[in-house]
């Protein structure tokens, strides 16, 4: 029996880390629900098994069900027929073992039927089944909504549909449309109020919408008649047994193919309006958007491991020239890389996991008492910190599974081409996460600020403050110069205008997140020594990959300024 949980140290890791204590007293408000409910938990280290204990349930689901399911899914996929969406059968029995399971709604408060875990043995999860089959995470990461649901709609809301959520009903976020994609401000579809009943009457299309038959729909929706901006817009909830909402087609992917990508019409559909409203994407979408995007970068570590796996596997049993080809520099400093990329997206993922779960516990608190000033402080702070890591683990998370996954089908060489082996299929999945929820590209964008306002690099200063083994002495020093050349990197590109910062952005994002990495894979591998290689080779080579970003950007800067006029004017439309 395979148990994606335990077979994986890595992972289990992350609860040793000293915030979790924290994270955990404050999520359980110094353990009011013992005694309540007879699963809460009465300690820290109950609390803690609680999380080990169902991680294993989960992990055992993912190796044994998920897992086994993934390649008879990817070759079926869902079906559509009278504007309604069917699951393939593997689809169907993952979705309802995971919710006999009680695995939805994991970490919605007791009273709504949730576990009230953290977002660390979440995120944890949303890997785990990433892993087992990438498509599948998309549906059951979707529960997402219902902490939308929970943060912001009122209690009549909550009561409806929170419940049902826990017991398996599905979710979907209806935001994008035909003509607004990543521009979520351009979304068209209407939402009238109906004076009698009191409901809203959505009108429109939506496109895109993963997920799009769930039975609990949330939906971004113009309320305010002539209005063209995001100011405009609120946030919806629809039932799928109010009716009005009809399935027009399901998209044929490239990957991802058991996680139905639909297109949808909207006809009178009513709906109840979350929140306030003109506060649908300005406020509520962009904190759904948030946690989806930790929740993809979630879903491309569980490829990297996936992939790291495959080809592990395969190097050791293939043989050439009557040895193992892992036996070959070239194949197994590829597998060094490979695996030196996955703990480092790995270490940023729970780093900024940690970060959210710190400033989401203190809003719990709040609920049920006033903060203190000093508690409101370190609230903001972390919130700062998610806010700033978000970007910056989506984007290098997802970047780094297409690699890797790209690096694993080549370790197989030409079988990894056939549809034999499951790394064709892991490589096809592996596409999407760069470009769903929000492009590397619109990443760089939110990223770019925290570079120009020196937020990074302050963080950057922190980790360097932390004391190290002696063996890491000269890592240390590295990353010490690296952020040196890093500082003047920033120096010489915010000497130029608005549109000469956006053309060297993502390069200063990617120089401050080998850094980061780099310092979470030495701070780990003070603990535990599995992280020690891993750590001596992203850093190397991210000084390499750093040294070639500054080269360009010192170099371009030295250039006459037409230079990069003439590089903007060779792509722009003649007139």
């Amino acid at each position: 029996m395979a148990n994606f949980y335990r077979d994986n140290k890595d992972i289990q890791f992350q609860f040793s880390h000293p915030l979790m204590k924290k994270i955990i007293q404050l999520r359980e408000q110094d353990f009011k629900d013992f005694g309540k409910f007879d699963y809460a938990p009465c300690s820290f280290e109950d609390a803690l098994d609680s999380y080990d204990r169902v991680m294993d349930i989960l992990g055992e689901i993912c190796g044994d069900v998920i897992a086994t399911n993934a390649e008879e899914v990817d070759k079926v996929g869902p079906h559509h027929e009278n504007g309604h969406v069917t699951y393939a059968p593997g689809t169907q029995q993952n979705h309802e073992v995971l919710a006999q399971a009680g695995l939805y709604g994991m970490n919605l408060p007791r009273e709504y039927g949730g576990l009230n875990f953290s977002m660390v043995p979440y995120i944890m999860s949303a890997e785990i089944v990433g892993r087992a089959d990438a498509g599948f995470s998309n549906i059951w990461g979707l529960q997402d909504c219902a902490d939308t649901i929970y943060e912001f709609a009122n209690q009549e809301i909550r009561d409806e549909f929170l419940h049902r959520i826990n017991k398996g009903e599905t979710c979907s976020m209806d935001l994008t449309e035909p003509d607004a994609g990543s521009d979520l401000q351009a979304v068209m579809l209407k939402a009238t109020l109906d004076e009698k009943s009191g409901m809203w009457k959505l009108n429109g299309v939506k496109r895109f919408i993963t997920n799009g038959d769930a039975q609990i729909k949330l939906v971004l929706a113009r309320s305010e008649e002539n209005t063209t901006d995001g100011r405009g817009l609120s946030y919806f909830v629809h039932d799928q047994k109010w009716g009005g909402v009809t399935v027009r087609r399901i998209e044929n992917k490239l990957g991802i193919k058991g996680s139905p990508t639909c297109e949808l019409v909207f006809n009178n559909a009513p709906a109840k309006l979350v929140g306030e409203r003109r506060m649908g994407l300005i406020k509520y979408v962009m904190s759904l958007m948030n946690g989806a995007r930790l929740g993809v970068a979630a879903q491309a570590v569980g490829i990297s491991e996936a992939a790291y796996r495959e080809a592990l596997k395969f190097a050791k049993e293939r043989r050439q020239f009557g040895k193992p080809i892992i036996q070959f520099p070239a194949v197994y400093e590829m597998l060094s890389i490979i695996k030196a990329r996955l703990q480092a997206s790995r270490a940023l993922l729970y780093e900024t996991t940690r970060f959210v779960d710190v400033y989401k516990a203190y809003n719990m608190v709040a609920e049920s008492r006033k903060l203190t000033l000093e508690e409101k402080n370190e609230a903001k702070q972390y919130q700062r910190l998610a806010d700033m890591f978000t970007p910056m683990v989506k984007m290098v998370a997802s970047e780094y599974s297409n690699q890797n996954a790209y690096d694993s089908l080549q370790i197989h060489g030409g079988s990894g081409f056939m549809k034999d082996y499951p790394i064709e299929r892991i490589y096809r999945d592996a596409r999407i996460t760069t470009i769903y929820e929000g492009t590397s590209q619109l990443q760089v964008v939110a990223a770019q600020r925290y570079v120009t306002n020196g937020a990074y690099l302050n963080q950057i200063k922190e980790y360097e403050k932390i004391e190290i083994k002696s063996e890491y002495t000269q890592l240390k020093k590295m990353l010490v110069s690296m952020t040196e050349q890093y500082q003047q990197a920033v120096a010489i590109v915010a000497g130029g205008d608005a549109e000469f910062i956006d053309f060297h952005a993502r390069r200063l994002v990617e120089m401050a997140s080998h850094i980061i990495m780099s310092y979470l894979l030495i701070i780990d591998a003070q603990s535990d020594r599995r992280f020690r290689d891993s750590a001596i080779i992203f850093t190397n080579k991210s000084k390499a990959w750093n040294d070639e970003r500054y080269s360009y950007i010192a170099d371009f800067a030295s250039c006459d300024l037409n230079q990069f006029l003439a590089v903007k004017e060779e792509y722009l439309p003649e007139s």
